[in-house]
C-alpha cells in the first residue's frame, strides 16, 4: 500500500512563494530553509527575531469533570501543580516507562490541552484514548483545526506587543494568555524551542495566514525553517523525539527525572517501571561530547574509538553540524576519545560554550520580572535549569553543544565523557561494565 501523500499547513503556498525548500517531515510538507539559508535564519533568531510555521504539531483537547485527573494518569509530570494559565513540559509513557512522546500541557479554566509531535499524532491519540477507561472526559483531536506560529528571538516581545492588547511583557515564562493578535483570536504562550525568549501563538487554522503577514517581512520577523529550528534547539540543548528520546529510552536515562513525579498520587502509565529503575539504579545515561577540530562534523552512525579500538555498541546518534557557527570547538576528535582522566579534565570547558550563554541571557531577562507565587519550573531540561537560575539566581546550567558539530553516542560503559556538564541532551548512552 502506497504511503499517504504528505499533508500541508495553511501556509504552504506562502512558503513556496518565498522560495522555501519543502521537505517531508512528520507527515507534512514543511519548509526546511528559505533562500537566505539556515545560517542566516539561525543568526536572526539569536540576534533579532525569527518566525516559524509549526502548525504540523498535534493538539488534543480534554474537557469534562475528570479532565485534570485523566491527564495526571496519562502523563508523568504533575498537572495538579498547575494553575490556569500555566504550561508544563511532560511525557506520555509506555508501561515500560519509555517514551511514547514528549509533550506540552496547557491548563485552562475549563479544559486541558496536550501538544504532541507531528510524527506521533496518530499513535499518541490511540494511546490517550486507550487510557480513558470510564473517565468522565471528552477527548478531541483538534490538530487540523489549529494553527501554530513560533515567534522567537530577543526582539520577539517588541514585535508582538503593538499587535495585541494583551500585555505580553507581563506573561511569565511557561505561562500563557488569551486575546487577539493582529485581529486573530489566539492564545499566546511564552514558550519556545530555540533557547531564546519568544512566544508560540495558537490560533484557528483559517486565521494563520493573516497572523503570518502581520509578523513576517522586511523590518519584522525573518521566516525560518526546520533546519534552523534544529540547529537552534541543538545549540540550546533541547531534545528531539526519534533522535534523542524514543520508545527505548526512559526519562531517567535521558536526564529527565525532574519531569517524573513518582509521588504525585496518580498511578500514571510507566510508574511501576520507573520506580523499579530508580530503585535498581539507572544503568545507562545520555551524555555528550563536542568536536575539538575546526570544520569537522560528527555524523550520525559514526563509530566511537578509544586508543584506536572500536567500542562495541557505541555509535553517534543525533549528530548535527552547527551551521551558524564559525569555528569548531569540542572535547573529542572524530574516531578518538581520550582516556577518562583527560576526558574529565576537558569536561570543565563544556560550561563555556554558546548554549549556556543563550540560557544565561534568557535567565537574566526574566530573573525577577515574571516571578509569581507558586511558579514552577516544569519545562524541558535545558529550560528547567534556566528557569531555576532565573528564580533562584543559580548558575548551574548545562552547556549546549557548539562549534562545528555536536553528537550523542550510544555506549556500553560506565564512565561519562564530559560528565554532567556535557551539554543537555547531547550525551552518551552508558551501560555498566568494567573500564572505559
Amino acid at each position: 500500500m502506497a504511503d499517504a501523500a504528505p499533508k500541508r499547513t495553511p501556509l504552504y503556498d506562502i512558503h513556496v512563494s518565498l522560495g522555501a525548500k519543502m521537505v517531508p517531515f512528520g507527515g507534512y510538507e514543511m519548509p526546511v530553509t528559505y533562500p537566505r539559508g539556515i545560517a542566516a535564519e539561525h543568526r536572526a533568531v539569536r540576534e533579532a527575531v525569527g518566525l516559524f510555521d509549526v502548525s504540523h504539531m498535534g493538539e488534543f483537547e480534554v474537557t469534562g469533570p475528570d479532565r485534570n485527573a485523566f491527564v495526571q494518569r496519562v502523563t508523568c509530570n504533575d498537572v495538579g501543580a498547575l494553575r490556569s494559565g500555566q504550561a508544563q513540559y511532560s511525557a506520555i509513557l509506555t508501561p515500560q516507562g519509555t517514551f511514547v512522546d514528549d509533550c506540552l500541557i496547557y491548563r485552562f479554566e475549563d479544559r486541558v490541552m496536550m501538544v504532541v509531535n507531528a510524527a506521533n499524532i496518530a499513535r499518541d491519540w490511540e494511546h490517550v484514548v486507550d487510557q480513558k477507561r470510564g473517565a468522565n472526559v471528552r477527548l478531541r483531536d483538534v490538530s487540523d483545526e489549529t494553527g501554530l506560529l513560533a515567534l522567537q528571538g530577543p526582539q520577539a516581545e517588541a514585535l508582538l506587543a503593538p499587535l495585541t492588547p494583551v500585555g505580553v511583557a507581563t506573561i511569565p515564562y511557561y505561562h500563557f494568555a488569551e486575546g487577539k493578535v493582529a485581529g486573530a483570536q489566539c492564545f499566546i504562550s511564552r514558550t519556545g524551542y530555540t533557547g531564546e525568549d519568544g512566544f508560540e501563538l495558537y490560533c484557528r487554522a483559517r486565521d494563520l495566514e493573516q497572523l503570518w503577514h502581520a509578523l513576517a517581512g522586511a523590518g519584522r520577523a525573518e521566516p525560518c525553517g526546520l533546519g534552523a529550528r534544529d540547529t537552534l534547539r541543538l545549540e540550546a540543548g533541547y531534545p528531539l523525539y526519534g533522535n534523542d528520546i524514543d520508545d527505548t529510552v526512559t526519562p531517567l536515562e535521558a536526564g529527565l527525572a525532574w519531569i517524573v513525579k513518582l509521588d504525585k498520587g496518580a498511578d500514571f502509565t510507566g510508574l511501576a517501571a520507573l520506580k523499579r529503575q530508580k530503585l535498581e539504579g539507572v544503568k545507562r545515561r545520555l551524555v555528550g561530547f563536542k568536536m575539538t577540530e575546526p570544520r569537522v562534523v560528527a555524523r550520525h552512525g559514526y563509530g566511537v574509538f578509544l586508543d584506536r579500538e572500536a567500542r562495541q555498541g557505541r555509535r553517534l546518534h543525533g549528530a548535527r553540524g552547527a551551521q551558524a557557527t564559525e569555528a569548531g570547538r569540542g572535547e573529542a576528535a572524530p574516531g578518538r576519545l581520550q582516556d577518562d582522566g583527560a576526558a574529565r579534565r576537558r569536561a570543565t570547558r563544556l560550561r563555556r560554550v554558546p548554549g549556556r550563554d543563550v540560557r544565561r541571557r534568557r535567565a537574566q531577562r526574566h530573573r525577577h520580572a515574571h516571578r509569581q507565587p507558586g511558579h514552577r519550573d516544569d519545562v524541558p531540561a535545558g529550560r528547567a535549569r534556566q528557569a531555576r537560575r532565573a528564580v533562584r539566581g543559580r548558575r548551574t546550567g548545562e552547556a549546549g553543544p557548539g562549534g562545528s558539530g555536536a553528537a550523542a553516542v550510544r555506549g556500553e560503559k560506565d564512565e561519562e565523557i564530559g560528565g554532567e556538564a556535557g551539554g543537555g541532551w547531547w550525551r552518551m548512552w552508558r551501560r555498566c561494565a568494567s573500564g572505559f
